[in-house]
């Protein structure tokens, strides 16, 4: 809990829950802000530089941004950032009632959450995305996003689906966008069959691999290697999981949802609504981006959700 000015311009004390966001939030520049003006960005940034294979902070301030969109330099950019963000609103007070992470939010998730300290979530997103940027080579598929079907019939389109590979709903984002995964042929079969089903939209994204689906399978054993050799806490705030949008805080069951998520879809409509029947009426997206934030109106227009992607914001809204 703690004092949120809101859109309208009114302190109030309000038990909300953070969502982090996932790929497709970086940009070029984020968290350089948290760099130069907070003492706990400089220091994940140096803490950063330190665990990666790679100049991680010129990737993030300075691109090319053909770089920065590669899954093994995406996927780590956002947990920083996102983690820096978190940390700044958790020494003013304020905590979360409820967390979620979309895909590798959920890593920025527990680390907000104590399950594990910024490093070590660090070092299992750096597992986490080189792994599954080889399971791309391995398997390669594509990924993308169906507008104005509902669940059920973008899952029918999927099953019916006869031809070599597979294709399976990889994102349930809101009752009308879902996003799917699978071998190219399969994904892009779907998607003009969606379309003549009446989909409003039906676009091939612009990623590395069919994230979420069966074709992830090959990045499983290096993460589970990590994840087990980990001792991992309970979780200081209720985590609701992308793989069955229920609340866990016990470490084993981190483990083996962290170890799922790579392979199966991310229930992120179901998750915000399992938080709203909580009881839980107000959002905060906490990270770069405001993709999470227009989802959860999407999803139920009656939600407060608010975004964190700056310093400024941070400041402004938060006293």
């Amino acid at each position: 809990m703690g004092k949120y000015v809101n859109q309208m311009g009114i302190l109030m004390k309000v038990s909300t829950a953070w969502l982090l966001p996932g790929q497709g939030s970086q940009k070029i520049g984020m968290g350089l802000d948290l760099y130069n003006c907070t003492e706990i960005g400089k220091n994940y940034f140096k803490k950063s530089q330190e665990i990666m294979d790679c100049d991680i902070q010129s990737i993030i301030f300075n691109g090319p941004e053909e770089i920065l969109k590669k899954t093994e330099y995406t996927q780590p950019a956002i947990y920083i950032v996102s983690v820096i963000l978190g940390k700044l609103l958790i020494q003013k007070g304020i905590i979360p009632s409820a967390i979620a992470g979309h895909s590798l939010g959920e890593y920025s998730a527990l680390s907000l959450a104590n399950v594990f300290n910024f490093e070590t979530g660090l070092e299992l997103v750096k597992v986490r995305s080189k792994s599954m940027a080889k399971a791309g080579l391995i398997n390669q598929g594509t990924m993308a996003a169906i507008v104005g079907l509902d669940q059920n019939t973008v899952e029918s389109i999927c099953k019916s689906y006869e031809g070599d590979g597979i294709v399976v709903p990889a994102n349930y984002n809101s009752p009308s966008q879902i996003v799917i995964s699978g071998s190219i042929n399969a994904v892009r079969w779907v998607m003009k069959t969606a379309k003549e089903s009446g989909a409003k939209i039906s676009v091939e994204l612009n990623v590395s691999a069919a994230f979420h689906s069966p074709l992830m399978r090959p990045a499983r054993e290096d993460l589970a290697e990590m994840l087990n050799s980990l001792e991992i806490s309970d979780s200081i705030i209720p985590l609701f999981t992308n793989v069955n949008a229920k609340p866990i805080i016990k470490g084993n069951e981190i483990k083996e949802s962290l170890i799922k998520q790579l392979e199966h879809p991310v229930l992120w409509s179901k998750s915000i609504l399992a938080m709203k029947n909580k009881g839980i009426k107000s959002f905060i997206e906490v990270g770069p981006g405001n993709v999470l934030k227009g989802l959860t109106k999407r999803i139920d227009n009656t939600l407060i959700c608010d975004n964190v992607g700056s310093l400024e914001q941070l400041e402004k809204k938060f006293v």
